[in-house]
């Protein structure tokens, strides 16, 4: 796999999460009633939908920008700014899909946090936000101090890497919770596996395949951005590099 060239890679991966978004919002579209915003099932169904996209997918786009060869030469700002964008828009979909559960759980008397799927998905939700508060003081802010950026650059890149794994768990254990929920009458029971269960479970194995892919990814030296000098250890993001 590591003299596979990074670009059809990438392209594999993208078919991937789009698949992993695509099968998420089919799912809540054919089995689970579709939409809304309103407190309702419909609006929880907004949840697996916004986390997948964001962090997941986004999330995993986020973390390969560096590894893309482009990003090798020439100035690094867009590529920063790309990196803030993206993870931005993760924030923005994670604050989305957490309103859309607890607003669902407290219209319908839901106990919150209960669960291990809750637990581990409020645990990525609190890594990546703590990443992305420390990562905009320290690389973003033309004021944070030299020995900051470098102390915290190791920890930024060991956390940023060890959120995907929790996201997977989460991911695929709110897949099952979900059906464990949904397929329990004497008629269609899980262990049946009806076809709502097989579409599940699909759907875990495809973002548990585009999971690793990404480690994979993140671990293969050949894709790794030459580090020429320690430039991000002494300049901000929104300076330019030389």
């Amino acid at each position: 796999m590591a003299g596979v060239p990074f670009l059809p890679f990438s392209i594999l991966l993208g078919i991937l999460g789009i698949l992993c978004v695509g099968l998420t919002v089919y799912w809540s579209q054919h089995w689970l009633g579709g939409f809304a915003w309103d407190g309702s099932s419909q609006m929880f169904n907004w949840h697996p939908v916004l986390m997948v996209t964001g962090m997941l997918v986004l999330y995993g786009a986020a973390a390969l920008v560096y590894r893309v060869p482009l990003s090798w030469e020439g100035p690094k700002l867009p590529w920063k700014l790309l990196h803030a964008a993206l993870t931005l828009a993760v924030f923005i979909l994670v604050v989305l899909g957490l309103v859309a559960v607890f607003e669902f759980h407290n219209k319908q008397e839901i106990a919150n946090m209960y669960s291990l799927h809750s637990w581990l998905g409020l645990s990525a939700v609190l890594f990546f936000s703590c990443q992305w508060i420390m990562g905009f003081a320290s690389f973003l802010l033309p004021w944070a101090p030299i020995w900051l950026r470098a102390f915290y650059k190791p920890i930024h890149v060991f956390f940023g890497t060890a959120i995907l794994p929790l996201v997977v768990a989460a991911c695929i254990s709110g897949i099952n919770e979900k059906l464990f929920f949904r397929l329990k009458s004497p008629a269609t029971p899980y262990s049946k596996l009806p076809a709502e269960a097989w579409f599940a479970n699909i759907l875990g194995m495809l973002i548990l395949v585009f999971g690793l892919l990404i480690l994979w990814s993140l671990a293969t030296p050949a894709w790794k951005r030459p580090e020429v000098n320690s430039q991000d250890t002494r300049e901000p993001l929104l300076q330019e590099d030389k």
